[in-house]
């Protein structure tokens, strides 16, 4: 494993230079970033020798290196889910690459399902703390001391000052936003109304399929983690409607505006 990072970090940097100490995971509510990224530079998945392939709608599958505002930062346009039948390294191999490339500093965004009864569809989520109800630990396995301690603190997985400067800037512009627990299942089902029920009552706010594991190995890596959910649908027992695929990307595209410009001032100013 450690060859494989070596040998795919040192493939990157021969392509793209020298590289950021900034990271996004364009999930679902923030794939219209790219558009704001200048001086771009991309190398497609399929060109990196170890990762893996997104086969999901509505994710691309790009590294993009470029400017954001005055930041520098590298981009991954499309990630990769446990779902589509990957292990969970596979999953975060692109986090323990990213590390390898010296970045500190990793943004991540994904659509989540709402179970908390303050939220509205298309509200943005600040993540300040998650389940991991994954089967899987992606720490699971020997652990390389080089990358991480055997076992990593989460006591504060997603950075306090990052969420701080995030709801300050919220207030600022005016943008309505929530903070949260964001639960992480394996999917790809939608959630029961019972399981929604169930999430709420563990302590969750929204749920959905991705972020916990990358965030997870960030943590283990030493990097500092900002999260945030775009709310593409609701879910409980008093819940009727029946979330689609399509309804999720159409909510989570309504509220990209808003969350590109949430995340672009706080990747300027603290990333």
């Amino acid at each position: 494993m450690i060859e494989k990072i070596k040998q795919t970090a040192d493939y990157i940097r021969s392509k793209a230079g020298n590289v950021p100490e900034t990271a996004i995971i364009l999930g679902t509510g923030l794939g219209a970033l790219v558009d704001h990224i200048t001086e771009k530079k991309y190398i497609p998945y399929t060109e990196i020798p170890n990762f893996p392939v997104s086969t999901v709608e509505g994710h691309s599958g790009n590294l993009i290196f470029g400017r954001l505002g005055n930041r520098q930062v590298i981009a991954m346009q499309g990630r990769f889910h446990y779902y589509e039948g990957y292990d969970m390294k596979e999953v975060t191999f692109p986090v323990r690459v990213m590390k390898q490339l010296g970045v500190k500093t990793l943004f991540v965004s994904n659509a989540a399902g709402g179970m908390n009864k303050e939220f509205r569809v298309g509200d943005i989520m600040i993540i300040t703390d998650h389940i991991n109800l994954f089967p899987e630990n992606p720490l699971r396995g020997k652990n390389y001391e080089e990358l991480g301690p055997r076992f990593p603190a989460m006591t504060e997985a997603y950075d306090k000052r990052l969420v701080a400067a995030a709801e300050e800037i919220a207030a600022k512009k005016g943008i309505r936003v929530m903070k949260g627990v964001y639960v992480g299942t394996q999917g790809p089902t939608f959630e029961t109304p019972a399981e929604y029920e169930y999430f709420r009552i563990i302590g969750g706010d929204a749920v959905g399929m991705s972020t916990v594991p990358e965030v997870i190995v960030a943590n283990h890596a030493g990097m500092k983690v900002f999260g945030v959910s775009v709310i593409t649908d609701l879910g409980g027992k008093d819940v009727t409607d029946v979330p689609t695929h399509e309804e999720v990307q159409k909510a989570a595209e309504a509220a990209q505006p808003y969350m590109m410009e949430i995340m672009r001032e706080l990747i300027e100013r603290e990333g």
